[in-house]
């Protein structure tokens, strides 16, 4: 997980901005175009959530493709 200078959650994004028509996930950062749009407006909690499913977005993104 991103902590930025404030020590607030960070963005996953990873300048990859390509959605996956399959998963229906974003190619880069794993995120859903819901979870992008309104990254700024969630609570801390919410983001941290969001980091914490990535990795198996990732997983399961890999053994679709």
């Amino acid at each position: 997980m991103i902590r930025n200078s404030d020590g607030s959650i960070g963005s996953p994004c990873v300048s990859w901005c390509e959605m996956n028509p399959k998963s229906n996930y974003c190619f880069g950062c794993f995120r859903s175009i819901e979870e992008i749009a309104s990254w700024s407006n969630l609570s801390e909690a919410e983001k941290e959530a969001i980091w914490l499913a990535l990795p198996l977005r990732e997983a399961t993104e890999n053994s679709i493709d």
